[in-house]
């Protein structure tokens, strides 16, 4: 609700395809540059005590924006700043989620599912959260959906508190933190799959993604609607995520994960490419929940490909470098992406974006066919010997 109403107001306000690029670089460039260094920290500490302080700055964060919202203090750079905050904020909050996730899970051979449930209740809020901020923008105003984010960190913190984790006692490290840093770039750079997914990810997050960015401008100019449509949006990519995340929720093992990436990936571009043209609102709808079941899809499938490949003392650095692919690189993309959207239109923007998620779909194809010749004939040179 907080990040539609973000859009919505600045958008609003200034009418500036930038500042909306700006607002969604503020919030995610953190992690760009903390998430490795929150990895090794994270890593060195107990995870749940680091998540419990990590919502309750976050609430604060929450309060102070509901707070000049509520007085009508609309200042943009003020927003921004606050943005920023949340995003310091999110770099060690993802970060320790997604490690502590695997520590909850008893049967490991159940992880892939638990991620992937985990992405469906995330992208369940998706579509709740847009729906409901539309109908509340409308009838009463933006101070109401940045109110109703502040209280929502009552239960959150209620059920943390209530949680009951056998988590073991994290040994003091010897070592020093940049060291550590050092050793995880080594290891994720060292193995040649983690560093051709992470690749893939960012790629993606930098060109692809941020195509969401635009969505405020779709809704508004192109479609001539109001906060209701934008929502339309926003909800049509969360139910193509959902669908996205409870395939994923099914599968049986992690074998098919490389196939479900690419296949994944090859909708997300497609689906941008027949929204970028599309003059019917229907169809432009249809497209961006394909494009939601694509990019769900694709980022889940490499998140649990990343957690059920890594050993567990270097899965939060690990997990880091994701998180710094996938949303250190959204913001710098989102800039890109407003940029192209004032100088060329955001319909050539979009279709852009889906060009290049095919191009790279492309690359990673040949990458994986020519690892996987090279395996093969590694394998029966060692069987003829």
């Amino acid at each position: 609700m907080q990040k539609t109403a973000v859009n919505w107001l600045v958008y609003r306000l200034t009418g500036s395809a930038l500042l909306l690029g700006l607002v969604a670089f503020a919030s995610l460039i953190p992690s760009l540059i903390l998430s490795p260094y929150a990895g090794s920290l994270i890593d060195r500490h107990n995870r749940y005590k680091i998540l419990v302080i990590t919502q309750v700055i976050s609430m604060m964060q929450a309060g102070a924006l509901a707070a000049i919202i509520f007085f009508k203090f609309y200042n943009i750079p003020t927003i921004i700043f606050l943005s920023l905050v949340q995003g310091i904020i999110n770099a060690f909050d993802v970060t320790c989620r997604q490690s502590l996730m695997v520590e909850m899970v008893d049967q490991k051979e159940d992880l892939p599912n638990a991620i992937a449930l985990n992405s469906t209740m995330a992208n369940l809020a998706r579509i709740v959260g847009p729906a409901i901020a539309g109908v509340i923008l409308s009838a009463f105003g933006e101070d109401f959906c940045f109110i109703g984010n502040f209280l929502s960190y009552i239960p959150v913190l209620v059920c943390l508190f209530l949680m009951k984790l056998n988590l073991g006692v994290v040994e003091k490290s010897e070592k020093s933190i940049w060291l550590e840093l050092e050793e995880g770039f080594k290891y994720v750079s060292g193995d040649r799959e983690l560093s051709s997914m992470i690749l893939m990810i960012g790629i993606s997050s930098l060109f692809v993604i941020p195509f969401n960015t635009l969505m405020p401008i779709f809704a508004k100019d192109l479609f001539h609607g109001d906060a209701g449509t934008f929502s339309w949006f926003e909800s049509a990519a969360g139910l193509g995520s959902v669908i996205s995340a409870m395939y994923l929720a099914n599968l049986r093992s992690a074998k098919p994960l490389k196939s479900i990436i690419i296949v994944a990936s090859t909708i997300f571009g497609v689906s941008l490419i027949l929204l970028a043209y599309s003059g019917i609102l229907s169809l432009a709808l249809v497209f961006m929940a394909f494009g939601g079941i694509g990019m769900m899809a694709q980022t889940s499938a490499i998140n649990t490909y990343i957690q059920t490949h890594t050993i567990p003392e270097m899965r939060a650095r690990a997990i880091s470098y994701y998180i710094m692919a996938y949303q250190g690189m959204i913001p710098i993309g989102s800039l890109l992406i407003g940029w192209t959207a004032q100088a060329f239109g955001p319909r050539l923007a979009v279709c852009l974006a889906g060009v290049i998620g095919l191009c790279a779909t492309a690359m990673f194809v040949v990458y994986q066919s020519k690892r996987s010749g090279r395996q093969l004939s590694f394998q029966t040179l060692m069987h003829l010997r």
